[in-house]
């Protein structure tokens, strides 16, 4: 008896502490403070029609069935302040301009990428998050703003699992979303202006579909925190992409057994030029843009039904009913191919030494061209850049992201596919292989690419679209191909300036440190950070209150590789030690390669 009144109070007080916790970080989020800049700046990269569809079109995704007026009406858990305030948001990274308002195409005047949309049938409006919320960069350089479209985010958004580094987009969502249900004072002030007019006879029904969205976020909270799945924290500007969209689809949606430890972390890739590449994604594992898409409109939370209301799998051509726009991302696709590579503002970041970028392009030809100046091919009218992929053992970098790919197997032998019928879509797998798929024990690559096959083909019926226009919308007719490999791919370096933090997983976080040993990069430093650095190329690193410490000795955030140092090549050396004087030099040339600013250059 005495040891059950133990084990009780063992229990209790872990409850508590947990409780605890949570309330801690509800109170006190670690959050960076938000100061408007004097002037935000935007590049000439398109026009500001482009702009608007970029960062409002809806994708279909859903954050776990939140509405976008349940989300602009919810408060902070201690207060009447609003959640949805931009300076509020702008404190977990999303961008938003100084003064900012609602306007046609945002009227909960939110942050970039954060929009609406309605499913076909309905008249509920659901709160989307598009890829321009993940691949809208700014960076900030004595007291202005420079808006960089395409460039990766630096905001907080996955996790809704409690840390003790706190400061997540997600735990700070679920603890308004708690507050508000749990408390009912705020949930009156919410159902008053979510309802109107409509409050007398919907406020029932309101709370119980409120809840329905809380539990989905607390189920998720509990299920990612109990399982562990997610043991290298991800910070500002990172999410483990791939291990997500596994556990999302695998795990979530067909078996608790596919779940799967995703210790990968990964930066935002930027997407100018993104269209002419052969294949997409850090490892190379993708090819037809409308399927990556998908995929990643399915990351965010976009709805995906394996199973009828009676938990049998669907078939046939009931294989599978979403929430994805295929119109809306083909729209986001079109609009991207217009997007130019950002050039240097020299009236902001400084004058571009001529003499010294004309050295760094001679330092380029004999150092980096050859991984980062892909040969072009024509394919059908479109020049393709065929990038050059490096295997892990040459490049060095941290391999958990590739190897999770190779190796990770999920049983998606519930879904009952037929093999013939798999025969039939319009999938290729690279190398083509004779061998039967095991289904018992299938990759994350050919898994999403039969599962985005079926979505797409779906989506397509439904939106009544001729194979013809499929072909169009699918992308140059390609098929969706994937393939596996340990490697990561060296895209063209136009624009890099832009793109801090450096390699994969954004370990690295200035380009002079990315040409430099791995002995000489930052073993730990603050991300999260707008603050430019015009000299090294990258944010500044320095402590700073709300930052996140990104520890590269963590599974996951390794710095290696990639390294010119002295010794033989291979094994993360890809080239000789590279002076201090070169490193500068090359900087100077990485400013303007590819823009107007590079036809100045004089000759050596």
């Amino acid at each position: 008896m005495r040891l059950f009144y133990r084990v009780l109070l063992m229990l209790l007080v872990a409850l508590g502490a947990l409780i605890g916790l949570i309330l801690y970080f509800t109170v006190h989020p670690k959050l960076p403070e938000y100061s408007a800049p004097q002037q935000l700046h935007y590049l000439d990269q398109w026009s500001a029609v482009d702009r608007q569809i970029y960062y409002f079109t809806p994708q279909g995704t859903q954050v776990k069935g939140l509405r976008y007026d349940w989300f602009t009406a919810l408060e902070l858990p201690f207060s009447e302040q609003s959640f949805a305030a931009p300076d509020y948001l702008a404190r977990f990274g999303f961008l938003v301009e100084p003064q900012q308002k609602a306007s046609a195409t945002n009227p909960g005047n939110l942050p970039v990428g954060f929009t609406r949309h309605q499913n076909p049938g309905s008249h509920i409006e659901y709160l989307d998050i598009t890829c321009a919320a993940c691949h809208t960069g700014e960076l900030r350089y004595k007291g202005q703003a420079l808006r960089v479209d395409g460039a990766p985010a630096q905001h907080v958004l996955p996790s809704s699992v409690p840390t003790l580094q706190g400061g997540s987009f997600g735990q700070a969502l679920v603890a308004s979303l708690a507050a508000t249900y749990y408390n009912p004072w705020k949930f009156e002030r919410f159902a008053r202006t979510v309802l109107g007019d409509n409050y007398e006879q919907q406020h029932k029904q309101l709370r119980a579909e409120f809840k329905v969205s809380l539990d989905n976020f607390l189920a998720v909270a509990w299920n990612d925190t109990h399982r562990g799945l997610y043991p290298t924290l991800e910070g500002p500007g990172r999410t483990d992409a791939f291990g997500r969209i596994a556990n999302a689809s695998f795990g979530d949606a067909i078996t608790p057994d596919n779940y799967r430890v995703a210790n990968a972390p990964v930066d935002y890739p930027h997407l100018w030029d993104m269209w002419t590449f052969d294949w997409v994604q850090w490892n190379a594992s993708a090819k037809q843009p409308m399927a990556r898409n998908i995929g990643e409109a399915l990351g965010v939370g976009a709805t995906l039904n394996f199973f009828d209301s009676h938990g049998q799998p669907l078939q046939g051509d009931a294989r599978y009913p979403s929430s994805v726009r295929v119109h809306d991302l083909h729209l986001i696709e079109e609009t991207l191919q217009r997007l130019k590579p950002p050039v240097w503002p020299e009236a902001l970041f400084g004058q571009i030494d001529r003499p010294l970028a004309a050295k760094g392009r001679a330092l380029f030809a004999q150092n980096c061209a050859a991984c980062h100046v892909p040969p072009v091919k024509d394919e059908d009218g479109r020049l393709v850049q065929q990038l050059r992929v490096i295997p892990l053992a040459v490049i060095g970098t941290d391999p958990n992201s590739a190897n999770n790919i190779a190796d990770n197997r999920y049983d998606v032998s519930a879904l009952q596919w037929d093999p013939a019928e798999l025969a039939n879509l319009n999938v290729n797998l690279v190398p083509a292989s004779d061998e039967p798929l095991n289904l018992h024990s299938l990759s994350v690559a050919k898994g999403l690419a039969y599962i985005t096959a079926f979505v797409e083909k779906h989506a397509y019926v439904q939106a009544g679209i001729d194979p013809q226009e499929q072909a169009r919308l699918n992308g140059y007719g390609l098929p969706i191909a994937v393939q596996e490999v340990r490697a990561y791919k060296a895209r063209p370096l136009e624009g890099i300036w832009a793109t801090a933090p450096f390699l994969h997983n954004g370990s690295v976080p200035t380009l002079y440190q990315l040409l430099s040993p791995q002995s000489e990069r930052d073993e730990t430093f603050y991300r999260g950070s707008f603050e430019y650095d015009p000299r090294h190329l990258g944010y500044r690193t320095e402590a700073f209150d709300g930052g996140f410490v990104l520890d590269t000795r963590i599974s996951g955030n390794h710095n290696s590789g990639h390294e010119f140092r002295a010794g033989p090549l291979g094994n993360g050396v890809i080239g000789r030690l590279l002076q201090p004087e070169e490193r500068w030099a090359l900087l100077e040339y990485l400013k303007v390669l590819g823009g107007p600013l590079e036809q100045q250059l004089p000759p050596l």
